[in-house]
């Protein structure tokens, strides 16, 4: 599904990762680990194609994404769902409408719109709180919100960044659990993290990150 065939992608300052290559299989849920600074996040921007590689390859479904057009890239990027550390919610609209917003750009019709969106707000156990407003939120719920927009539209790939990395141990636990779901429903996930203690017991795949290298 996704394979990094010695990749390189360095930063002005020197950082990057260098000559990484792995594979992950469709569906699965990998870790990616590594303190700040190690690469992890930068290994999600070469996916989604936000950021350019010096060397090396980068193929999704056997095609090399690195080659796509801008037809291309939109279609991939269109397949990708993105959940951030920060959220990056729209503080000015209700929580039914941050999550409607990739299926309103895609000009779905306003029946399935509601109906996809109440949907996903019951998995992620938000399904009352439909009017409210960001900042109305706890961060738990918020990055809930985050993920129902991230999976509306079925991506076959999530990418989370650092999706528990301000909040408490039990709301960590129940945004795994999120993201375990989606990827038994077929996405294949790929979550960073630096927090081991979270996520030792699981029986998924990890990458550890250091200094841009795979350990």
């Amino acid at each position: 599904m996704i394979k990094f065939e010695n990749v390189t992608s360095v930063y002005r300052n020197g950082s990057g990762i260098f000559n990484l290559s792995f594979e992950i299989k469709s569906s699965d849920l990998v870790f990616l680990m590594g303190p700040t600074g190690s690469g992890k996040s930068t290994v999600l921007k070469t996916i989604y194609r936000e950021l350019d590689i010096d060397n090396g390859k980068i193929f999704i479904d056997n095609q090399d994404i690195n080659q796509y057009g801008n037809n291309k890239l939109y279609i991939l990027r269109r397949s990708i769902g993105m959940i951030f550390q920060d959220f990056r919610l729209l503080n000015d609209r209700s929580i039914y409408d941050n999550v409607a917003l990739p299926l309103l750009i895609e000009n779905y019709s306003k029946r399935d719109i509601k109906d996809k969106v109440y949907d996903i707000l019951n998995v992620v156990g938000l399904n009352s709180k439909e009017k409210r407003y960001p900042d109305e939120l706890s961060g738990g719920e918020q990055q809930r919100v985050s993920i129902a927009r991230a999976i509306i539209k079925d991506p076959k790939i999530l990418l989370a960044d650092e999706p528990t990395g301000n909040l408490d141990p039990n709301i960590s636990m129940e945004i795994l659990e999120l993201l375990e779901m989606a990827s038994d429903n077929g996405a294949t996930v790929i979550m960073c993290t630096h927090n081991y203690p979270l996520i030792k017991y699981k029986k998924r795949r990890f990458l550890e990150l250091k200094d841009g290298r795979i350990q």
